[in-house]
């Protein structure tokens, strides 16, 4: 891969707000798969928010410190009222369980791409070793009366291990990725005993409705209790992201063609090859937009599967036969951009840009088109052209929503979102800014929080014959050794 066409673009850098949870005494406790939560690490606005609940509530978070070492220590220290526990992983654990079985198994199937899913009983192992080992640090940190929040795809088993240890507290778990349907669900060899130990949970969070619908329809046959199952759209700090919109704004710039953009992991759930298909069929069918609008897109090299690297060589090789087709000297069609980029300079990018393109075959909220949204001039906003396997399609209703499977039908959206007048681009993007408001990143925390310190079900996973079928956690004598 040539740096000229593609080089990842730095974790974004969000503005503090202060928590808006009110009345609650409870700690949390947090768990998660993240990079050394109070060291700012891979930080976006969940993260920002669910650390202002701590600081102002005290708590846990404890995540993967982003270290490998054999040696798997837990690094604690205090950030405030925030206990910060980061743990290392193995070389085991990590390419079993967090390079293998979270990576390669379990997003690739959540994201509903049964093709790219691979299986294998060693990389179940490692994930299952890297669970048991965080409950047994989260049940010594977890107090009486605490809240534990856990997060996302890595961490499905966590929950029922910690009440195999005996904790009672109120145990709330939000996958951040898509829900397919229970049949795509039930093509996971051992999901019979993965999935079900949701139950173990008092809350379940996730994007969408029909995310909701998905997970009942699969657990409510499998289950012996069912966990409430509450919609919680995670969406973005817009204030913050507004404020960078309007500093960059201020900022002088020099013409240039008119921008579309697009800001993505060379994955296999990002539809980027599609997506240059797309516009490499725009400028066939309209000579007049060469020379006046170029492609921008920033991305983020994925993870080191066959998949991700057969994905960065397509986009490599289309932007290179598109540009030597059509480039001119003054003029470049494509620009891949894979150096380390600043929030606030994606932002700005954002803001110049006339179309935002998000396109991924199948996504949660798309932060990436909320960023989009937020970052727009009110006065003349930009259009957003936005998959309609994406969460937030529900949500930003201004959109122009494609089959990202369909090049000439996102070719035309791409057409008419150029095109398209100043008054219906200003309606469409206040519609959108109003349900980005209304759902966005603190309304997330608070409304998942809520429901994870109001009233509980009785604690029937007590008598649930859960573990005859659930994944057995604790490791047997062979495995420890």
């Amino acid at each position: 891969m040539q740096s000229s066409i593609l080089s990842a673009p730095h974790a974004p850098e969000f503005v503090a707000r202060p928590a808006r949870l009110a009345g609650r005494p409870q700690r949390l406790v947090v768990v998660s798969s993240r990079a050394d939560p109070c060291a700012g690490l891979h930080e976006d606005a969940s993260t920002r928010t669910i650390r202002d609940a701590l600081a102002e509530h005290g708590g846990v978070w404890l995540g993967w410190s982003g270290r490998v070492d054999d040696a798997r220590m837990f690094h604690v220290r205090r950030e405030g009222r925030i206990r910060c526990v980061a743990g290392d992983l193995s070389a085991e654990e990590h390419r079993l369980g967090y390079a293998g079985y979270a990576a390669r198994t379990l997003w690739p199937l959540l994201h509903g791409r049964l093709d790219l899913v691979a299986f294998d009983r060693e990389w179940l192992r490692g994930y299952r070793q890297i669970n048991e080992r965080f409950a047994d640090s989260v049940a010594r940190l977890t107090e009486p009366g605490d809240l534990v929040w856990i997060h996302d795809h890595h961490l499905i088993p966590l929950g029922r291990a910690l009440r195999d240890r005996g904790i009672d507290a109120a145990i709330g778990f939000f996958l951040h990725a898509p829900v397919p349907p229970p049949e795509t669900l039930a093509a996971l060899p051992e999901h019979a005993r993965l999935f079900p130990l949701l139950e173990a949970c008092d809350v379940v969070g996730v994007q969408t409705a029909g995310d909701a619908r998905h997970l009942k329809d699969y657990l409510q046959s499998r289950v012996a209790r069912m966990p409430r199952i509450e919609v919680c759209p995670a969406g973005i700090d817009v204030a913050a992201a507004t404020a960078l919109a309007e500093e960059a704004a201020a900022r002088p710039r020099a013409d240039a063609p008119r921008l579309l953009i697009g800001v993505d992991r060379l994955d296999g759930i990002s539809g980027l090859p599609l997506r240059l298909q797309a516009f490499r069929r725009l400028l066939e069918a309209e000579p007049a937009l060469r020379g006046e609008t170029a492609y921008l897109q920033i991305a983020q090299r994925g993870g080191a599967t066959d998949e991700d690297r057969r994905v960065e060589d397509e986009v490599q090789t289309l932007a290179e036969h598109i540009n030597g087709r059509y480039a001119e000297p003054a003029w470049t069609p494509i620009r891949c951009v894979t150096r380390r980029m600043r929030h606030s300079e994606i932002i700005a990018l954002l803001r110049k840009a006339k179309v935002g393109v998000v396109t991924p075959l199948r996504d949660g909220m798309s932060p990436v088109a909320q960023a989009y949204v937020a970052a727009q001039d009110p006065d003349d906003p930009g259009a957003l052209v936005l998959s309609e396997f994406s969460g937030a399609a529900g949500a930003l209703r201004g959109a122009l929503l494609v089959n990202p499977y369909d090049v000439d039908g996102c070719a035309q959206a791409l057409r008419e979102a150029l095109a398209m007048p100043l008054e219906e681009r200003r309606e469409r993007w206040a519609d959108m800014m109003r349900a980005l408001r209304r759902d966005d990143v603190f309304a997330w925390r608070d409304r998942f929080l809520a429901s994870l310190a109001g009233p509980q079900q009785p604690p029937a996973w007590r008598d649930a014959p859960m573990r005859a079928r659930g994944l057995p956690l604790r490791a047997d004598a062979a495995e420890r050794a």
